[in-house]
Parts: C-alpha cells; structure tokens; sequence
C-alpha cells in the first residue's frame, strides 16, 4: 500500500530513511572521484575564469556609470 507521496507504509519512516541511506551509499561509491591534480587543476580554472568575468563586468559598469553621468549630470 501507498501513501500520496508514493512511498511503502511497510516500511514507515525508519524503514524508508534507512533504505534511502543504503541506496546514497551504494551509488556513492560507484562514483569515480577525481584525482587530487585534476581538482585542484578544475579548482583553479574556476576560479581564473571568475577573476577575468569579474573584471570584464567591473570594466564595464564602471564604463556605464560614466556615461550615465555624463549624460544624466
């Protein structure tokens, strides 16, 4: 028998949350994690890619603001 959420009421709540937990478990570690290099490599093409957004934005609004300025004094 279901309830509205499409769970079992065999299980209750105990049963369900610890059955959930098994199955994060087993899919967990069927995951093949990065090497420590490559995420540390990913880390910092992040975080360049970022700083150099960030600038191009920066650039760009303080560009907008004085053209704002100059039209609106």
């Amino acid at each position: 028998m279901s309830d509205e959420h499409g769970a079992t009421r065999s299980g209750g709540f105990i049963g369900n949350t610890r059955q959930f937990l098994t199955d994060v478990r087993a899919e967990t570690r069927k995951v093949t994690w990065p090497q420590r290099k490559e995420a540390m490599a990913g880390t910092i093409g992040v975080v360049v890619i970022v700083a150099i957004i960030s600038v191009v934005l920066g650039l760009i609004d303080f560009g907008l603001a004085k053209a704002v300025s100059v039209v609106m004094p």
